[in-house]
């Protein structure tokens, strides 16, 4: 069965083993970050509704999961906002009703986390990633660039809110931008604010490959090792610190072979890849990075996005 909802299981850093859950058409979010590999927002949004019908994602859930298959998480993921998606709740009360063997993980930019409807849908979830760049309304605009009415101290507000709620664990993450939002006055301000959220988990991130804008840049050792000072009574990590994707046991090296067999005859961008191989563009994205990381693509911006090429060696 060809499953238009549901991809993977694909290697997560992270999570090991995870079937993905894209409750989002491509590109809705509530965000248009500076830094996201999937590209610029094409529907910015704060509409929580019914995107993908829940019906259709119950039924391929049934489908796939009744064949008994090893995993580590069921992860709402993805190229959007999951939570935009008024059924999210109901598809996890399903999952944990009917398949509670499954550990459910969460991923979110924590855009609407100030709802108490959307904290209460995701109580059952075992695993929450929210993440949190700013603390400054001009920072967090700078690189969220966030739809119409959500604003930070909102943010904030949900995410203290929610740790006071939920009995899961919370992994948070930063994503850093040298000269935007790592001077000394932001980083103590993420600390004051982490030790109000109370995270079981700080996870530090960087560019690793080019994102929507040019001007970002990855963030030096130096940089990183300035947050990791400043937050060194809490519980800090560098998501490029976990383990690399190709040991986790569902990297698939077929999957490697065909993007760098296609991408060797002509450049393409993540969606031309999606087409051409029918592989889910967060499932691809999995694979761009790791060919990224090992030096074997380069990327290329241009007016129709970013391309993709093999390096010549």
């Amino acid at each position: 069965m060809k499953y238009k909802h549901l991809f993977g299981p694909v290697p997560s850093r992270r999570l090991g083993l995870s079937l993905g859950i894209d409750p989002i058409p491509y590109k809705t979010c509530t965000f248009d970050c500076v830094y996201c590999e999937c590209g610029a927002t094409t529907d910015l949004t704060k509409e929580r509704k019914e995107y993908i019908p829940v019906d259709e994602i119950l039924s391929e859930l049934e489908s796939f999961l009744s064949t008994n298959p090893t995993l580590d998480y069921i992860t709402f993921s993805g190229s959007g906002e999951p939570t935009l998606n008024r059924g999210v709740g109901k598809i996890i009360s399903f999952l944990k009703d009917n398949y509670p063997q499954y550990s459910v993980a969460m991923l979110t930019n924590s855009s609407l986390l100030s709802d108490p409807d959307v904290r209460n849908e995701l109580l059952q979830a075992d695993v929450i990633m929210p993440s949190l760049d700013a603390v400054s309304e001009d920072i967090f605009q700078k690189i969220n660039r966030s739809a119409l009415g959500i604003n930070i101290d909102d943010i904030i507000a949900g995410l203290i809110a929610f740790r006071k709620e939920f009995n899961g664990k919370i992994w948070l993450e930063i994503f850093i931008i040298p000269n935007i939002n790592d001077s000394d006055e932001e980083i103590e301000k993420f600390h004051r604010i982490l030790r109000k959220i109370k995270p079981d988990l700080v996870q530090l991130n960087a560019l690793d490959r080019p994102g929507t804008e040019n001007w970002v840049m990855p963030a030096g050792a130096d940089v990183l090792q300035k947050f990791k000072e400043t937050f060194v009574d809490l519980p800090v990590v560098m998501i490029s610190n976990y383990q690399k994707r190709e040991k986790v046991k569902s990297y698939d090296l077929s999957i490697e072979d065909a993007i760098l067999s296609t991408i060797s005859r002509r450049p393409c961008t993540v969606e031309d890849l999606s087409e051409i191989l029918d592989i889910h563009i967060a499932e691809l994205n999995k694979y761009i990075d790791t060919l990224h990381e090992k030096g074997k693509i380069e990327a290329l911006k241009k007016p129709r996005g970013i391309f993709f090429r093999a390096k010549v060696v």
